[in-house]
């Protein structure tokens, strides 16, 4: 079997974010096909919590955190590390980009690199990091044999910047389930004994927080609940020393228990997603599965992984109407379009499927993507065929068209 190294990740079991998760139902549904390796972060993990294997794969643990500037040295040396064993380095996430030239160089390594969305965008970083994750998002995508955007308005960024095809893998979200509360869970959350919208994501600017907090502050439709990692940083303490106590908002920490926070999902009204950048947001693509009505913060990302089938907003007044007006009949026809959507294109026996392809197209070929120039010889049939025929006029990129 082939040796693969997962690498980018803070670990498995997954107990952080969608990197994590991804990481986690790959070894599930590959470890009979791959021999896998997945790096994992010591700062996430305490000594009694290390496992050696987890569903058959290797877990291999360094003393470094895999975010922030931290994130450079680990992935460095997890990149370093699998060339002694490694076939193919499946690379999630660019800021040990750097090194890949050198690997390219030196080794004959198959390397493929998710670029995670475009992540030196992301209002959280400095001026100087967002150069740095730029750079090194530049170098990874040019070193790679083969790389993966989660989203086709990621793919057509990737072809209008760098000249080559992404290969498209979102992520999978049939791990999720409808859970009906029990007396206890009503009693922790009463909330649960009406209607709630529910928000899931990281406590940060570019997810929109608090334009959404303002928003249901003043609405008395129904109250919001919102799930993220608030101690994390000043600006999540900050927001919730300050709505903590409003009425119509509901301030909970991360839960990592699947089943609870698919309960807390799965008897909400309506999803809030405000997240701005990235591609195919893993909780959005959950609440979809879970046949939840989503309104979403308007950008070609989350148009793209709703087929323009749910409700947008671009500020605090769009979100506010749409709350106000929207009714159960409307909510229901969105949501039942969502889960249509989702069983479709976001199952792990699928996404897996994409991966385990691409992993044996890399190690077959010297190189796996086609250049925009290319696709312009090509019959448009062909290319209309095999998903690609935007690569025929790159000047109407989807993502070109509403930065307008």
């Amino acid at each position: 079997m082939k040796k693969i190294a997962i690498i980018g990740t803070a670990g498995i079991p997954a107990n952080y974010g969608g990197f994590e998760t991804l990481a986690a139902h790959l070894v599930n549904k590959l470890n009979n096909k791959l021999d896998i390796s997945v790096y994992c972060s010591g700062k996430r993990y305490g000594k009694k919590d290390r496992k050696k294997t987890y569903d058959g794969a290797r877990l291999i643990y360094l003393p470094f955190s895999a975010n922030g500037l931290q994130s450079i040295v680990y992935d460095c040396i997890s990149i370093l590390h699998a060339l002694l064993y490694a076939d193919v380095l499946l690379v999630l996430g660019v800021p040990g980009g750097f090194i890949l030239p050198f690997v390219r160089l030196f080794t004959r390594k198959k390397i493929i690199v998710s670029i995670d969305g475009i992540e030196w965008k992301r209002n959280k970083w400095s001026k100087l990091a967002r150069w740095y994750l730029w750079a090194a998002e530049w170098v990874a995508v040019k070193s790679a044999h083969a790389n993966i955007a989660d989203n086709e308005s990621i793919q057509d960024y990737t072809a209008i910047r760098y000249g080559s095809l992404s290969n498209v893998i979102e992520y999978g979200a049939d791990h999720t389930q409808n859970v009906k509360p029990s007396t206890q869970q009503h009693i922790q959350y009463p909330f649960l004994s009406s209607g709630y919208a529910i928000k899931v994501c990281r406590i940060e600017p570019e997810n929109n927080v608090q334009m959404v907090l303002e928003t249901f502050v003043d609405l008395k439709r129904y109250p919001l609940v919102l799930i993220g990692n608030w101690s994390n940083s000043e600006y999540g303490r900050s927001l919730k020393e300050q709505y903590g106590n409003a009425q119509n908002v509901h301030l909970l920490n991360p839960i990592y228990d699947q089943n609870e926070i698919d309960m807390l999902r799965s008897n909400a009204t309506v999803y809030i997603h405000g997240h701005s950048a990235g591609g195919t947001n893993p909780s959005l693509v959950e609440a979809m599965s879970l046949a939840l009505p989503v309104i979403s913060f308007d950008v070609s990302y989350n148009r793209t992984t709703t087929e323009n089938n749910a409700l947008y907003f671009k500020n605090k007044e769009e979100l506010s109407s749409i709350v106000r007006k929207n009714d159960k009949k409307q909510l229901a026809s969105i949501g039942d379009t969502m889960k249509e959507i989702a069983q479709r294109r976001y199952t792990w026996d699928i996404i897996s499927d994409k991966y385990a392809y691409l992993i044996r197209a890399v190690s077959e070929r010297a190189h796996y993507y086609l250049k925009p120039e290319i696709a312009k010889s090509l019959p448009l049939d062909m290319l209309i065929k095999q998903g690609i025929s935007h690569l025929h006029s790159p000047a109407f990129f989807y993502e070109k068209r509403n930065s307008k």
